[in-house]
């Protein structure tokens, strides 16, 4: 019996060993190289790359840079803060479309003409708002135009193609009459104006833009009773003139423009 027993103390032996083995063991499908820990589902973190470094503001600009190339990306020129531009056109206008009330004797003065127009603005710009002033001179046959507005708006940036609308209102004045009459060329009306346009710019470079632009106007003019008009040996003018006048007015404008963005 105890031969027998010491012949079982080795067998034990054998058999222990052989079950750590295979315990130890990877499963026969597990990949090379994969220890027993990752065959569990577990696996240890990589390895730290000591050379990677945080930037020394910590990625505080990293925001801001992100925001330009957007808006590089969105329009293609980015950002605008100052811009010039130039018109030339031709403009309807009525005097009295709306309301005539003997601002001018229409028989020394045609009430509805059409002529050619010159104009200018300048102003501001933050992202896709504008605003600024412009300055327009209408010549027409009879008569001469000048309006100077304050202009507000909004723009679409569409890559290089650049759609707009502007809202408008100033100052407007209307004199220089050609009419043989002097009491006639003394008249001077003024009042103010309002003003609705849309246009396009095309940008040639991120500087330098060409466009059209249409606009609808509404004119509201006055004008004082001209001295010395009872005395006129003309006719008519002297009932129009030697009483205050005014009216309400409409015209259309379509420009040529050029423009300059900084």
């Amino acid at each position: 019996m105890k031969s027998l027993s010491w012949l079982a103390v080795p067998a034990w032996l054998s058999a222990t060993a052989l079950a750590s083995a295979q315990a130890a063991a990877p499963p026969p499908d597990a990949p090379a190289g994969q220890s027993n820990l990752e065959a569990g589902g577990l696996r240890p973190p990589d390895a730290v790359d000591g050379t990677q470094q945080t930037p020394p503001d910590g990625g505080a600009e990293q925001p801001e840079k992100e925001l330009e190339k957007a808006d590089k990306e969105d329009s293609g020129r980015g950002l605008e803060w100052v811009w010039l531009n130039a018109e030339v056109g031709t403009e309807h206008l009525g005097l009295e479309t709306l309301k005539a009330n003997s601002l001018v004797d229409p028989k020394l003065a045609k009430t509805t003409q059409t002529g050619l127009l010159f104009g200018a603005g300048a102003g501001v710009r933050l992202l896709v708002f504008t605003a600024g002033v412009r300055f327009r001179l209408g010549s027409f046959s009879a008569w001469q135009l000048w309006t100077l507005d304050a202009e507000g708006g909004f723009h679409i940036p569409l890559g290089r193609l650049e759609p707009y609308f502007t809202l408008g209102a100033g100052y407007a004045s209307l004199g220089s009459f050609s009419t043989s009459d002097a009491t006639a060329s003394a008249a001077k009306a003024k009042g103010f104006n309002a003003r609705l346009g849309a246009g396009l710019d095309y940008y040639l470079s991120n500087t330098f833009s060409v466009g059209a632009n249409f606009t609808g106007d509404l004119l509201f003019l006055s004008r004082s009773a001209v001295s010395g008009a009872g005395a006129s040996t003309m006719g008519n003018e002297a009932a129009v003139y030697a009483k205050d006048g005014s009216s309400i007015g409409a015209g259309a404008t379509l420009t040529a423009v050029v423009g300059l963005h900084f």
